[in-house]
């Protein structure tokens, strides 16, 4: 993982993502999963080229079923977007940069 993402487990999600004063960008993954590989690079990318725009964080779900049964997570992997504690966008499977910049953007001020 890149300096620029950090690991949310279910004691750092309520204060990092929920309670955040930025929006906060959230990949649900998990280590067996050939997509969320995939998707990892961008995820990155988006971290880097944000900076401290938004905060980016990844929910390995096989680790922390609470957090992705919360926010029904029936496929990975899964982006969403939090802004002021709410899901504003949510992306399903491995999409583009661009796209996904299209997508967030508005959301980040």
């Amino acid at each position: 993982m890149s300096e620029n993402v950090r690991e949310l487990t279910e004691s750092s999600f309520e204060e990092a993502v929920l309670k955040s004063e930025v929006p906060v960008l959230v990949d649900f993954w998990a280590v067996w999963c050939g997509p969320c590989r995939m998707i990892t690079p961008i995820v990155e990318s988006l971290a880097a080229k944000w900076g401290e725009k938004v905060k980016v964080g990844k929910v390995n779900v096989d680790d922390h079923p609470a957090i992705a049964e919360r926010f029904q997570i029936m496929s990975i992997p899964t982006l969403m977007l939090f802004k002021n504690g709410q899901v504003v966008e949510r992306v399903v499977g491995v999409a583009p940069q661009a796209s996904l910049e299209k997508k967030f953007e508005p959301h980040i001020a």
